[in-house]
């Protein structure tokens, strides 16, 4: 079965920022494979805002090479690529002056969709919001992007949410989190509510204990300075690990619709225990074999940022009673995984004997790489002599899968870009659920500060720090190895 491809409305999409790495990296090859894919409508304009000095070949020029290089040549016909240059457009723009405006304002066109994708630093987003208002760019049905980071603390992100609650209303605010449009993330919605299997088991009496793993080979790099400001906590715990366990843990919404799955998500987060400190494991990696450590990195000798953080979690409502969720996530480590494992419990009693064994089902949700599922289910080990029980994997990755359909895996940033032409916000953070994470992250930083703790030292190419390990061990349990 070939996926249906639906082109969405003729749009004019504003991209600030649009000679950045981001833009180049990854929001303009995915519009261009939205475009080979005959998703975006044969009048759709993207328009390139910066403040460099170029024209509009110039800029058809940069974002060719950046076709070049990010896009496989296999999936580049150069027809295509020339085809879709000619959708393309500059404007050289200050954004806290007045140069660019009105150029950009003539650029606009009346009865299409009006996107404007702030792929800036947030402290632009109140010059931006104020000079498309002052130069009436804006109209009431038109939508902005936002990256994060969207705070570093409550009192940043309300602060924002304020800026732009000057001259947005809330549905038209698209906060964007690439991890909420992978293909994988979603699935997990479509398993849990799409198959009678899964949900009346996803609970505290089946389910022991779930991980959450996201874990990277890189280091901070040329991010140091940026990171050093951040650590993991507020680089990922604080946003995508806990899209993450919200989608795991949240209850049925009534239906699939922004606000219902939102409202549900919010409820997790409010739901939160306070993590005690002998809970919360930090780490920050040493130098190893010519690669420089954290410190080094940051270019600071005496940080005490962590780039690596495990941590148990406890969720005070009726479904998740007692089921603990482990969440970890780190730079340096031994291999690049992000993955959601969902161990359940072993069954009550074993008719087999004890030489036999006992295994527990696991599913595995794998955002990255190899995007899939697996589920590990207990069968009899082959041979000879006796019952003796063993787990073997029900696996599907979806590239094989789909790719006997004909189907086609759209990057995250592809699906999220047309979702917000579309004007659909369900995979989007909503304000009040930005500052809900930041009401539960800020005490768990302060207490740290406040007791001057520093983080335990890791080797790179390892799992993290030993303490991690026994965040797990001490209640009879183990993490999953990091493996690709």
């Amino acid at each position: 079965m070939v996926s249906r491809v639906i082109p969405v409305d003729p749009f004019d999409l504003v991209i600030f920022g649009g000679t950045g790495d981001l833009a180049r990296r990854k929001i303009l090859p995915g519009l261009f494979r939205r475009f080979t894919a005959g998703q975006m409508p044969g009048d759709a304009r993207v328009i390139g805002a910066a403040r460099s000095e170029l024209d509009d070949d110039g800029f058809r020029k940069m974002i060719s090479d950046a076709i070049s290089e990010f896009i496989p040549k296999d999936e580049r016909d150069p027809k295509d690529v020339k085809a879709f240059l000619e959708h393309l457009h500059y404007v050289a723009i200050d954004a806290r002056g007045t140069d660019g405006w009105n150029a950009l304002g003539k650029l606009m066109r009346k009865d299409v969709v009006h996107a404007f994708y702030f792929s800036v630093s947030p402290n632009l987003f109140g010059d931006l919001a104020e000079r498309l208002h002052e130069h009436k760019i804006i109209g009431a049905d038109c939508r902005i992007v936002v990256e994060k980071p969207f705070g570093r603390d409550l009192a940043s992100a309300r602060s924002l949410n304020d800026t732009l609650a000057k001259h947005f209303n809330e549905d038209q605010i698209y906060r964007i989190d690439h991890y909420l449009g992978k293909e994988t993330v979603q699935n997990l919605m479509a398993v849990r509510f799409g198959n009678i299997l899964f949900e009346p088991l996803w609970n505290a009496q089946y389910i022991d204990h779930v991980q959450i793993t996201v874990a990277e080979t890189v280091g901070v790099g040329g991010r140091g300075e940026y990171y050093d400001k951040s650590g993991a906590m507020r680089d990922m715990v604080q946003n995508h690990l806990m899209q993450l366990l919200c989608l795991t843990a949240m209850e049925p919404p009534a239906k699939f619709d922004p606000d219902a799955v939102r409202d549900e998500k919010l409820k997790v987060i409010r739901a939160l225990d306070p993590v005690p400190h002998d809970d919360i494991v930090r780490g920050q990696y040493g130098g190893a074999d010519g690669q420089p450590s954290y410190k080094e990195d940051a270019e600071n000798s005496s940080s005490t940022t962590e780039s690596f953080i495990a941590m148990k979690i406890h969720i005070a409502n009726w479904r998740w009673n007692g089921t603990p969720f482990y969440l970890r996530t780190g730079k340096r480590m031994r291999n690049q995984v992000s993955e959601i494992a969902v161990r359940f419990k072993e069954p009550p009693h074993s008719i087999f004997d004890e030489d036999a064994g006992t295994n527990a089902n696991e599913l595995t949700i794998r955002l990255q790489p190899n995007e899939g599922m697996d589920l590990r289910v207990t069968i009899k080990e082959p041979g000879p002599g006796g019952m003796r029980l063993i787990e073997v994997p029900l696996d599907m990755t979806f590239a094989d899968a789909l790719e006997q359909n004909g189907s086609d895996v759209p990057d995250a940033y592809e699906r999220l870009i047309m979702d917000v032409i579309r004007g659909n916000q369900t995979l989007f953070m909503r304000g009040d659920e930005v500052e809900a994470a930041w009401a539960w992250t800020d005490p768990l930083i302060e207490s740290w500060k406040e007791r001057g703790d520093k983080p335990k030292p890791y080797d790179p190419g390892t799992a993290g720090p030993e303490d991690a390990l026994m965040l797990l061990h001490r209640d009879g349990r183990r993490w999953r190895e990091i493996k690709p």
